[in-house]
């Protein structure tokens, strides 16, 4: 195998490879190409065992969210390994139609399809490695549905039906923390992938925790345990955490926004009016352990997802 092939062997979840991607892309064009061209053809193998895997009964004794939590990174390690092979063909395809454009010497500018096909997988990447994550609050940036994060998901239907359920909350939560009500929508739709990941019990029944939110000590509500991912000096590791539950939508941007107005370390997100810098806030605050925590935020706050689904 050719080295700059993807490496079979290496952890689906090793939180290096993102910055490996990046830096190959921007060193060597076409050998990065090939990479990422692997890498989208492993997301196009691990969508085809989710979709086997969902219909599948999943009502045994052995299923539970852990289990099924556990086989999902299987899955992505299996679909690398089988990309790393390059006997399936995809990864060719992809690298010979994205490759003219290197190859003729055309620009290859920020609306290129290989800078979109970068992106796409820095974020896939980023993402997984953050789902679920957590700090003072879980931080949970779950892949949305069609392998994109929420940070970089296409708009649809469902972000505008998740907008138009929680924007009166929004409204109401915002105003009691002094920030435009977009940027909570914003962080409710990174911690839930706008509605498609919200945290769920054993038996299915919602938690209405839309922003991560754990069941500390002082914590006097019903709560639900879920594997999650904490970053210790930036490696990812595994623990399991109770996290609160709800009785409403309502009743968590309540909760959220008290949160962030009765602790004094959340200080300097209160009636931040710029975007990026309420992310930045939120996370040096300490509210997430994720290094690109702040990042995915902002562009969710700035993205088109969010301003169509405003605009719908």
């Amino acid at each position: 195998m050719k080295a700059e092939n993807i490496n079979a062997s290496r952890f689906v979840l090793d939180p290096t490879s993102t910055a490996d991607l990046r830096l190959k892309l921007k060193q060597d064009p076409q050998g990065g190409l090939k990479q990422a061209a692997q890498q989208f053809e492993g997301m196009l193998l691990q969508m085809m065992l989710k979709s086997m895997r969902d219909a599948t009964p999943q009502d045994g004794v052995m299923d539970s969210d852990q289990t099924r939590f556990f086989t999902s990174i299987m899955d992505q390690q299996l679909a690398q390994n089988l990309s790393a092979k390059g006997q399936l063909g995809f990864a060719r395809l992809i690298e010979q139609q994205l490759g003219r454009n290197l190859l003729s010497g055309a620009p290859v500018g920020p609306a290129s399809p290989l800078d979109a096909l970068q992106q796409s997988l820095i974020e896939r990447q980023t993402a997984t490695l953050a789902a679920p994550a957590g700090g003072a609050a879980r931080v949970r940036t779950t892949p949305a549905l069609g392998g994109e994060s929420a940070a970089t998901a296409k708009p649809t239907g469902n972000s505008s039906d998740f907008v138009n359920r929680i924007w009166p909350h929004a409204v109401e939560a915002a105003g009691a923390i002094g920030v435009p009500p977009q940027f909570l929508v914003a962080h409710s739709a990174l911690e839930s992938g706008w509605g498609k990941s919200e945290i769920r019990a054993a038996d299915g029944s919602p938690s209405y925790n839309l922003f991560g939110v754990k069941a500390g000590r002082n914590w006097q509500g019903p709560s639900v345990e879920v594997q999650t991912t904490e970053y210790v000096n930036g490696v990812a590791q595994m623990s399991s955490e109770r996290f609160r539950v709800y009785a409403s939508y309502a009743e968590s941007f309540r909760d959220y926004a008290n949160l962030l107005r009765n602790n004094s370390r959340f200080s300097g997100v209160l009636g931040q009016q710029d975007g990026t810098q309420f992310a930045r806030s939120l996370q040096q605050s300490g509210y997430a352990t994720d290094p690109m925590y702040a990042d995915k935020l902002s562009r969710i706050i700035s993205g088109a997802t969010l301003r169509q689904a405003l605009s719908g």
